[in-house]
């Protein structure tokens, strides 16, 4: 923490000194060679007269109310009485740098969450397929997440997760993800080594995901599940809907994790859609009335996110066109 030294007469500054924590004394003129971050305690009328950009704490005397207004309005942080510092200094220090820190990490919530988009993966041109996307979060960050990838010519290994929970380390775990898949081969081999290393690393967080590999020449899909609910569905002409429904754990439970391997042939025109529980949002009633009527929306393509949403939401669909 610094102390800019000030320009005026302090009485008995001495004494306001050696009330502080460690503090590091700085002069004015040297303040842009500074950490911009690091919370400054001077006195009001310097900071009035020259507004530089370090978090303040402002000290006045007891006749400059109107001088601590002026600072407040200009960002000060706390105003405080040369003559009448907080008894216990330190603590409330340590609040105020606390309250700083996180409201800095508010600010930075925008950019965070565009950088998580542009970890999406692109749009990519498939033989016999289209990939379809949705990708809403409820605040900033997302804990929801889905990528797709080549793993040869002719196929394309895709997953759709949803982290326990809300706020960063939901999100980071998004992108460590991102960063992971790319050692895995196969769905069950990628969903074993995800549930291994949150197992191993203790996070407190469980990730429920639905992989898989499509073969864009024979059309078989071959896809794992690790607790993943509303379960993947396929829809197809002419055919009432088939939902996939398995019974599995989600990652990060226990090391001791079963996951199964299941086959089928995605048909002409058909369509496999995962999504995130946060889809069933838009919809009234128990969890079985809302899948029924989350599957008439996708089934009919009328599927559309509210404006405001309690929970994110992410949709993958891997559409046959021919």
């Amino acid at each position: 923490m610094y102390f800019i030294q000030p320009t005026r007469d302090i009485p008995h500054l001495e004494q306001v000194l050696d009330a502080l924590p460690s503090v590091q004394m700085i002069n004015i003129e040297d303040i842009p060679t500074y950490d911009p971050t690091i919370i400054a305690i001077a006195d009001v009328e310097d900071f009035l007269a020259h507004r530089w950009n370090l978090p303040t704490v402002v000290l006045a005397f007891d006749q400059e109310g109107i001088a601590l207004s002026k600072a407040w309005e200009l960002g000060a942080l706390a105003g405080w009485l040369w003559n009448h510092l907080p008894e216990n200094l330190q603590l409330t220090l340590s609040k105020i740098d606390a309250q700083y820190k996180r409201n800095q990490d508010s600010r930075d919530l925008p950019s965070a969450a565009d950088l998580q988009k542009k970890l999406l993966p692109n749009p990519i041109e498939l033989t016999n397929y289209k990939v379809e996307t949705l990708f809403k979060p409820s605040a900033y960050l997302s804990g929801d997440w889905f990528d797709y990838w080549k793993i040869s010519d002719k196929e394309i290994m895709f997953y759709l997760a949803d982290v326990s929970g809300h706020g960063v380390t939901s999100s980071l775990l998004t992108s460590w993800m991102a960063a992971f898949h790319g050692r895995s081969k196969t769905p069950r081999e990628l969903l074993k080594k995800l549930n291994g290393m949150l197992v191993q690393e203790n996070i407190e967080k469980h990730i429920t995901m639905i992989s898989g590999i499509l073969n864009l020449e024979t059309h078989q899909l071959k896809w794992s599940s690790a607790g993943h609910y509303p379960p993947a569905i396929i829809f197809e002409p002419n055919h009432p809907p088939k939902i996939l429904n398995t019974s599995s754990f989600p990652l990060g439970l226990t090391e001791d994790l079963e996951v199964e391997e299941f086959e089928c042939t995605l048909n002409k025109h058909a369509r496999f859609i995962i999504c995130s529980d946060g889809a069933l949002e838009p919809y009234s009633g128990g969890l079985n009335e809302q899948f029924v009527q989350l599957v008439y929306h996708l089934q009919n393509q009328s599927f559309q996110a509210p404006d405001h949403v309690a929970d994110d939401i992410a949709i993958l669909s891997l559409r046959r066109v021919n």
